[in-house]
């Protein structure tokens, strides 16, 4: 399900298509180009942008992609434009959702090696730095991700998580949040599908897998900041059939029954807003031995869900 991708050719100035830019380019290419695509996130906006203008490792270009934003947003991004010659701003209207923003961002970047970020999320200041040493150090490698913090929304570590290993992506997003990554990628495997709102970095990184090498660094270079009750159950529910969806596709090129009945349990029992029991219950007819393994789990999982319901029907 790949989407079109077009690298732009015009620079500086521009409004076509519903889309301004509105920072000339600069002079000279980049190694690196940022995206941050960005929608009514002004709460959180000018931290991740200072967090990306103070990296130890400075030649890069930082393209706001500001995706119809109602609130203070474009103020901020003309602020930080006007003070640093290397953020560039483009703007869509109407708003094209996440992975429309990505491509935007993404067809006007002119570095060798892509990244993005999120609004509300933070880089450690030397995690462009640490990606890059990792990439230049294995040039037959493509894709250079590691470890990350959650914070919760005041700022606060709560968490490490650990990424990786790649071999097991097929269990569930295990690029995690701090990555870089050649244009290559970008340009091979189109963009982003626009049609994936919301599981569009799984299925670009599953995707990724099949034609790249990664490298990942046990370090923590990132923080990722996790709303609570964020995740409306209607959004869960489509969230669940798009990634169900790309699921599917994946198990399809897999032969190893013992491989697809692991990846059914781990995606069923992910989820704590959807029970994904038609998930959970292939997996396990797959391998009736992964009941006994994951017991446990899934009992919890199962009395997690039914606690839900119990509360939906009587409050």
């Amino acid at each position: 399900m790949d989407m079109p991708f077009h690298q732009a050719e015009t620079w500086g100035t521009l409004q076509s298509d519903g889309i301004e830019d509105a920072v000339h380019s600069a002079p000279t290419q980049p190694r690196i180009s940022v995206v941050l695509p960005v929608h009514n996130g002004a709460v959180y906006l000018d931290e991740a942008i200072r967090s990306i203008l103070g990296q130890t490792f400075g030649d890069f270009e930082l393209i706001c992609v500001d995706d119809g934003s109602t609130d203070h947003t474009p103020a901020i991004l003309q602020r930080h434009a006007r003070a640093d010659g290397r953020v560039r701003i483009i703007t869509n209207r109407p708003n094209k959702g996440l992975p429309g923003a990505l491509n935007t961002g993404f067809a006007a970047a002119r570095g060798r090696l892509h990244c993005w970020t999120s609004d509300d999320n933070v880089m450690r200041p030397h995690m462009l730095e640490r990606l890059v040493a990792a990439l230049d150090a294995n040039p037959d490698t493509a894709i250079a991700h590691a470890d990350y913090s959650v914070i919760d929304a005041e700022g606060r570590v709560v968490g490490l998580q650990k990424v990786g290993p790649v071999s097991e992506l097929l269990l569930g997003n295990r690029i995690g949040a701090a990555f870089l990554y050649r244009a290559e990628v970008t340009h091979r495997l189109a963009g982003y599908a626009e049609a994936l709102f919301g599981v569009e970095d799984y299925d670009f990184w599953l995707r990724a897998a099949r034609a790249f090498r990664f490298v990942t660094l046990a370090e923590d270079l990132y923080l990722y900041r996790r709303h609570e009750a964020s995740l409306t159950d209607r959004k869960a529910r489509t969230i669940h059939r798009l990634g169900a969806q790309i699921l599917r596709r994946e198990l399809a090129l897999i032969e190893d029954r013992a491989l697809r009945a692991r990846a059914l349990v781990e995606h069923g029992l992910a989820s704590r807003v959807d029970p994904r029991i038609d998930m959970l219950a292939r997996g396990l007819i797959l391998s009736p031995g992964l009941a006994w393994q994951r017991a446990g789990t899934i009992l919890r999982h199962l009395a997690h869900h039914l606690c839900r319901a119990i509360t939906r029907r009587t409050g």
